[in-house]
């Protein structure tokens, strides 16, 4: 061994030891951490707390700028620990309301009906489930005649039916749903229960671990003051809450979730007719057509049923996707043509559309697509 190797060998005993002492205050960081997970369980304090955060990472970032270390790294790494340690805390949560004796999930088994379930337990409160095959049972009339919340967990497609199961529940009563859909949900709630109702959607599929930092839409209904308790516990869970119509909801969601899936879904069509090798596809791509690709064929990986469903829901979408698709002719047209000035006069007219977005959408995807390449993260 030449002395170039032997420095080598220090240098890298000198790394693993630094690394050893990294994962020991990882360690001590996790068990701290845990410890104010325990206050925030009594205390009623949110998990997430958006100013804390941000200040924590601005001195890390100073600090790191002061001592010739890149904070863009302390950042990354300090948001990557956060994360996990969020999640470390979210064992137990403060009762929002103690009088709620009874949270009532239809749906609880599925994916997100037992997200939703876990997190009304983590607080303590008595939560049971009704599935299809209860309704016939006794028992179930028992159990939604005490419950002070019921909460419709059901794919869309039956959602309104089972609202219409549940006409006979108790005055006091909070109706709820969680459907993507909110206009003629809130609009059968309404219908069908004459006490509290209000119509949610969180944003966010059954793979979260909770709802950290994640966003719920409340459409108001009837009666908000008797489920405010609600929006205050989602709030302890760590949900950012977001109060809006349910025409603005759906609205907005043609655009989010039916135009982005039905696209999806076309491309996904087109490809699996083409039958491109994907390992080529992958090897050839930059992060970035890897991230896109990735999107994909997550969709491919669910339930067709969850996103037919959500496409099929509103029959007034098909008319966004008409447009959608006269607008892809148009711009193929543009290329039968040859006329590239118009495709770049449009396209500069797009960009000015997007404004400053664009521009933060350039910066913030640079950080998210070096985070994708990590360890050939995305090839098949």
């Amino acid at each position: 061994m030449n002395k170039y190797d032997e420095q080598l060998a220090q240098l890298r005993e000198g790394i693993d030891a630094i690394d050893a002492e990294l994962v020991q205050l990882l360690q001590r960081r996790a068990q701290l951490t845990g410890k104010i997970g325990e206050i925030k369980a009594h205390t009623g304090m949110p998990v997430f707390v958006p100013e804390r955060e941000a200040a924590l990472i601005q001195e890390r970032r100073q600090q790191a700028h002061e001592i010739g270390v890149s904070a863009d790294l302390i950042e990354d790494l300090l948001r990557r620990i956060m994360r996990e340690s969020y999640h470390t805390q979210n064992n137990r949560y403060r009762c929002a309301n103690a009088n709620i004796t009874q949270v009532t999930v239809v749906g609880g088994n599925g994916a997100l009906g037992r997200v939703i379930c876990s997190l009304f337990s983590k607080s303590g409160y008595a939560v049971a489930i009704v599935e299809k095959d209860d309704w016939n049972n006794p028992a179930t009339q028992a159990l939604l005649d005490q419950s002070n919340l019921v909460i419709v967990a059901v794919p869309i497609n039956v959602t309104e039916h089972v609202i219409r199961k549940l006409g006979n529940l108790p005055a006091d009563c909070i109706l709820a749903d969680i459907t993507s859909v909110k206009v003629k949900p809130l609009q059968t709630m309404l219908e069908v229960h004459p006490g509290p109702v209000v119509g949610l959607h969180p944003m966010f599929g059954p793979d979260a671990p909770g709802m950290i930092k994640q966003v719920v839409v409340v459409c108001d209904g009837r009666m908000p003051t008797a489920y405010q308790w609600l929006i205050e516990q989602m709030t302890i869970w760590g949900a950012a809450v977001h109060h809006s119509s349910a025409q603005q909801h759906d609205q907005a969601m043609a655009y989010i979730q039916v135009m982005r899936h039905f696209s999806t879904f076309v491309y996904g069509a087109h490809l699996q007719e083409e039958n491109p090798d994907l390992n080529v596809l992958t090897v050839f791509s930059s992060p970035i057509y890897r991230l896109e690709l990735a999107m994909v064929g997550r969709l491919f990986a669910q339930a067709p049923s969850l996103y037919a469903d959500i496409i099929f829901a509103n029959p007034e979408n098909i008319a966004l996707l008409k447009r959608f698709h006269k607008r892809y002719g148009d711009a193929l047209n543009k290329l039968e043509t040859g006329d590239k000035a118009s495709f770049i006069k449009q396209f500069l007219t797009i960009g000015q559309w997007f404004g400053d977005y664009a521009k933060k959408c350039l910066v913030d995807s640079k950080q998210l697509l070096l985070k994708a390449d990590d360890d050939q993260m995305l090839r098949k």
